[in-house]
């Protein structure tokens, strides 16, 4: 019995899938650290003042006091750069392996009870990570953060009865007043403490309930959380180092009436991008007020049913198990994709769908690289968004049904060799050996 609790709470890394959980937790420990050591230098004030560093191009400008302090942090304090770049890269890598470690979780069934808390913590760090991205791409107070900030203001805008008072309250009267970054530097050190205790909380159920397995997993390796920390934090070293990463010094300081030119969102908020340049113009008048669904829905209402519907799958699973008779009992061992043809075709089509309006958020660049209208590849995009993800499902629910079908053959008729003999009648045929089921789980899954 001792044995087995240790084994609980030790950590183990028995398939590569289950790498993703270590980056994000490491990547996150990347950007505490790196945000402490940039918090000392960091001035989130939107007074006036003349910029006068070491940038020759923007001397002599009048820029606000948080524009100048990150200016002063890249280019003058030793190592400053090299600091800000890594915490760039790390929120784009925790955004990447949350969203794979979800992936994973879904595909395999490991949100089910007794771990459909953990799945609901990932879910959570996955809308907090967005908000913690977009509140720190606000503090450089450079011109590719003013337009993120234009673009906020109409979001906000859009949300009816109460828009304009939350507006007024991140903006002040006017755009884009004295108080927007001040604001948004407090919800961006906020953010991460409540991340910090979902993630402690996590940690908590996974010593609790132990870690899922697949059927026919690798030997165990028990040593592998140093490796991943190390492995994590050396990548967004070199990362930091040899890439660069929002460079505010060409953007130079915001400037309401202007945006940088093919200013594009972080990765992970590309979907809305897309999402809002193929939306058609529509508006909507209800008692006198105008609700513009052209942002409203992209921005709010997309995002809004994907999370909830993330949130809630595990309970709709075990609803829709029980009116059919199959109560959905939790278990250590994992589904692989196959055997759950819906669910991965789900998934799939969840996929699909993101992946074309990450897509769409490039529709001005694939006119001109197709000698296409913006508006063609506009259209095509409207059309691709609805009927795509119905493809994907129904194409991905058909390979798990075939991949089905032939493991079963396999099992009864056995696994061809390629070795062809004679029988004594003269006749010809391939020698077959007995389907050996663990190992083609494993290599499937390898």
């Amino acid at each position: 019995m001792r044995s087995s609790v240790a084994g609980r709470r030790s950590f183990r890394f028995s398939h590569w899938s289950f790498m993703f959980a270590e980056i994000a937790v490491w990547s996150f420990a990347v950007l505490l650290v790196t945000g402490a050591v940039l918090m000392v230098f960091y001035d989130p004030g939107m007074a006036r003042v003349t910029y006068d560093g070491s940038y020759g191009p923007l001397r002599g400008l009048l820029v606000s006091r948080a524009f100048d302090s990150a200016m002063h942090l890249s280019l003058e304090v030793r190592g400053g750069l090299l600091i800000r770049q890594m915490h760039h890269w790390a929120a784009l890598v925790f955004v990447a392996a949350v969203a794979l470690q979800l992936l994973r979780m879904f595909l395999t069934g490991a949100f089910r009870s007794p771990r459909t808390r953990q799945w609901l913590i990932w879910v959570t760090l996955l809308g907090l990570a967005m908000a913690a991205g977009e509140t720190g791409n606000a503090l450089p107070d450079d011109n590719l953060s003013g337009g993120s900030l234009w673009l906020i203001l109409s979001v906000v805008q859009s949300i009816p009865v109460v828009g304009s008072w939350v507006g007024s309250l991140l903006f002040g009267p006017e755009f884009p007043g004295d108080r927007v970054i001040p604001v948004m530097y407090g919800l961006h050190l906020v953010i991460p403490l409540v991340m910090v205790a979902l993630l402690v909380v996590r940690e908590l159920l996974v010593r609790r309930h132990g870690h899922s397995r697949f059927v026919a997993s690798l030997p165990e390796r028990r040593g592998a959380r140093p490796l991943m920390a190390a492995a994590t934090t050396g990548m967004l070293i070199i990362l930091g180092f040899g890439f660069q990463i929002a460079p505010i010094w060409l953007y130079g300081p915001a400037m309401p009436s202007q945006i940088s030119a093919g200013s594009v969102p972080d990765w992970y908020m590309g979907f809305l991008d897309g999402a809002l340049r193929i939306m058609p113009g529509w508006e909507l008048t209800v008692g006198g007020h105008t609700l513009s669904l052209a942002v409203l829905v992209p921005t709010l209402v997309v995002p809004g049913v994907f999370f909830t519907a993330l949130a809630a799958y595990p309970a709709a699973e075990r609803l829709l198990a029980a009116r059919h008779g199959r109560p959905a009992t939790g278990r250590d061992v994992l589904d692989r994709p196959r055997e759950t043809p819906v669910k991965t075709g789900l998934a799939v089509a969840g996929v699909t769908f993101y992946g074309l309006l990450w897509a769409a958020a490039a529709n001005d660049q694939l006119a001109h690289q197709f000698h296409l209208t913006v508006n063609a590849v506009t259209v095509f995009f409207r059309y691709a968004v609805v009927i795509g993800p119905v493809v994907a499902f129904a194409v991905t629910r058909w390979l798990c049904l075939a991949l089905q079908q032939a493991e079963r053959e396999t099992a009864e008729h056995g696994v061809e060799t390629g070795i062809i003999v004679r029988s004594p009648d003269g006749g010809f045929h391939e020698r077959l050996a007995p389907a050996d089921h663990g190992a083609g789980q494993l290599a499937a899954k390898i």
